[in-house]
């Protein structure tokens, strides 16, 4: 039950970029198209669990066994932009057409927020556990990936709309990033 509650909590309740505003920056720049955001969100997804694994193994094994906490932030952006890395290779070998449209937002990847805040947040949850960050981090990510393609098919649909000059582009998007956030909000009742 516990595991259920941290993934509705997760992907609904407290979505991390719609209820906590961390990757804002992607969120918003990468969501012109579905197909784009599909594989920034998997991307995502991918560099997110396997930080938060490879980051809970070396706080847990080497940061706190040794007193070397306070050293935490910049080993876990090391650990993220080496991953970033190999995703990125990858995705230059293997889909040429993803990588170009991903552009600099894939390199972003390394400073976004959102993969450094849940692998900070994985490790502070109670009872932490290496189960229960590996749940979280998935959940998160799913979350992430959820609000990314919603909301860029939100924008494809905003297209085809005749929408006033002063609001069309960022100024409308903001405003349905706002109600998108507030339809996430809807299910703060299921968790307490």
């Amino acid at each position: 039950m516990e595991y259920i509650l941290i993934i509705i909590s997760s992907v609904f309740v407290n979505n991390i970029v719609l209820t906590q505003f961390l990757g804002v920056c992607p969120f918003l720049g990468v969501s012109n198209r579905i197909s784009t955001s599909l594989g920034m969100s998997g991307a995502v997804m991918f560099v997110m669990v396997v930080s938060t694994i490879v980051t809970y193994i070396i706080h847990e094994y080497v940061l706190v066994a040794f007193s070397l906490t306070y050293i935490r932030t910049i080993t876990f952006i090391l650990v993220i932009a080496s991953l970033v890395q190999m995703v990125e290779i990858v995705l230059k070998k293997t889909s040429p057409p993803l990588y170009e449209a991903l552009g600099v937002f894939l390199p972003l990847i390394t400073t976004n927020c959102t993969i450094l805040g849940v692998a900070v947040l994985s490790i502070g949850l109670e009872d932490s556990s290496l189960v229960k960050a590996v749940v979280f981090s998935v959940a998160q990510a799913v979350g992430f990936g959820l609000a990314l393609v919603v909301f860029a098919g939100l924008r494809e649909q905003l297209e085809l709309l005749k929408i006033p000059k002063g609001m069309k582009g960022i100024p409308v998007a903001l405003v349905t990033a706002g109600i998108l956030a507030m339809a996430f909000m809807g299910f703060a009742g299921i968790v307490k």
